[in-house]
């Protein structure tokens, strides 16, 4: 990073007072070359009011006290600056207060951001790494906070996942979620632990089980399927499909399970039976639950193919995490299922599914058997800012990425961050930001997808 940062922290007052820390030369103001990072024209110490932080995520998720205890400074820059460098490491993440910035990528893929946008309420960079290099294109102010709120919010994800207990998140309903009847009906369900929670097949119990013990072999492995026939042909069907097909075809059970392997037939048994939770005996309600499992399947197969790209996280666990991510919204559904003169527009309920599956969908998970890992995916699948605190991509971090990408092209993308600003895209190639390794690389594996997606269809 620049000089200016040491700077900035030797000349901190104690006091934590507003005072200007570090002005630019004016060569720098006229001359500064957009090959390296601009020093901006003054840092000033200061406290931004406490409504103005609760607006930017992730820093909103922290409480009050959290929050009026990070370190803030006022960065001020002049038009064409460059604030951050595709590749930097990062020792600050960056908001933008007024005037506005361009984020460009390698792949030619320019994002811009204005003050007062919903987008100016995300960070510009997050994560060790940046992703994309920023650019003022006119006079701006950024806020810049230290890199210990990462690491903060890093501590915090991993002892959520090294938990060994279920932990049961008390859903006080946000102000998105309409304060009626149903909702707080479902929420009370909820805490009581009075939730309709759907069950897997027989079939996909009994495997999970056998596959704890130490030894178990293919023809036991066959044994427990074989009385499953549209999973016996599922499987079949996917050992000949161009992801694991060979030239020799299969036609049978025991040759499926043995191309596949045990641990590979176990996932996509599992995957297989998670198609069978979507379900509803409302014919409206059965809508919204075929929409779920394709948008579901959708986000399975763009994880599969980013674990495949990516060389460090396992491509079946990827599609079996795909596959469940939103499983919380199936308890939703159902409870509006047996209270049909409560529950409201079908618009509506699909609203409020962000806020309800990540606990409800980590509760159903553990209920079913799922491992600790798996069962997290819920809670952090749209958390953007999600950092592990490893350099190393992770079976979370691979969600996120597809979660992100399904949204591309829909109206929500308009209040998604840029894709190059979250810690889980500087993972990708071991941190090697390439336009080889973009998520264009989905666009080039449409047939793969394509392909994932037909296994359970």
């Amino acid at each position: 990073m620049a000089l200016w940062v040491s700077n900035l922290f030797s000349k901190k007052t104690a006091d934590n007072e507003t005072k200007l820390v570090e002005t630019a030369t004016e060569s720098q103001k006229t001359e500064t070359p957009l090959s390296v990072v601009t020093p901006p024209l003054q840092a000033t110490v200061t406290k931004q009011p406490l409504e103005t932080l609760k607006k930017l995520a992730p820093i909103r998720d922290l409480n009050d006290d959290e929050i009026t205890q990070i370190d803030q400074w006022i960065l001020t820059y002049a038009n064409q600056s460059m604030i951050f460098l595709l590749g930097d490491k990062s020792e600050y993440i960056y908001y933008l207060l007024k005037g506005s910035v361009e984020l460009q990528s390698d792949g030619g893929a320019n994002y811009s951001v204005y003050e007062n946008t919903p987008l100016a309420n995300l960070p510009l960079n997050s994560g060790k790494v940046c992703g994309a290099t920023a650019i003022t294109t006119s006079p701006t102010q950024i806020l810049s906070i230290p890199t210990s709120i990462v690491q903060w919010w890093a501590n915090k994800s991993k002892l959520q996942q090294q938990s060994n207990t279920l932990e049961v998140i008390d859903i006080n309903l946000p102000a998105e979620i309409p304060n009626t009847k149903f909702f707080n009906s479902f929420a009370q369900a909820y805490r009581e632990n009075r939730l309709s929670l759907p069950s897997l097949p027989q079939v996909a119990i009994k495997l999970r089980k056998a596959m704890e013990q130490e030894k178990i072999s293919v023809d036991d492995v066959i044994k427990i399927v074989q009385v499953d026939a549209p999973i016996v042909t599922k499987l079949i069907q996917v050992s000949n499909s161009v992801l694991y097909a060979s030239a020799t075809p299969i036609k049978n059970c025991h040759d499926a399970v043995t191309r596949l392997g045990l641990e590979t037939t176990r996932k996509l048994v599992m995957g297989i039976s998670v198609k069978q939770l979507f379900q509803s005996k409302s014919p409206q309600l059965m809508i919204k639950m075929q929409e779920l499992w394709k948008k579901s399947l959708h986000v399975s197969s763009l994880c599969f193919v980013l674990a495949e790209e990516s060389g460090v996280v396992n491509p079946e666990d990827a599609l079996l995490a795909g596959l469940v991510c939103d499983i919380g919204a199936i308890p939703l559904i159902h409870f509006a299922e047996h209270h049909p003169e409560t529950y409201p527009d079908l618009n509506e309920l699909q609203a409020v599914m962000p806020y309800l599956n990540p606990p409800v969908g980590s509760l159903v998970l553990h209920t079913l058997g799922f491992s600790n890992e798996m069962s997290e995916i819920p809670k952090f699948a749209e958390n953007w800012y999600y950092e592990s605190g490893h350099d190393d991509l992770s079976l979370i971090d691979v969600v996120i990425l597809a979660k992100l990408h399904s949204y591309f092209g829909t109206a929500r993308a308009k209040e998604l961050p840029y894709i190059n600003s979250i810690p889980a895209y500087a993972k990708l190639k071991n941190g090697k930001l390439s336009p080889d390794f973009s998520l264009d690389i989905l666009v080039k594996a449409q047939q793969r997808i394509d392909v994932a997606m037909s296994m359970f269809a």
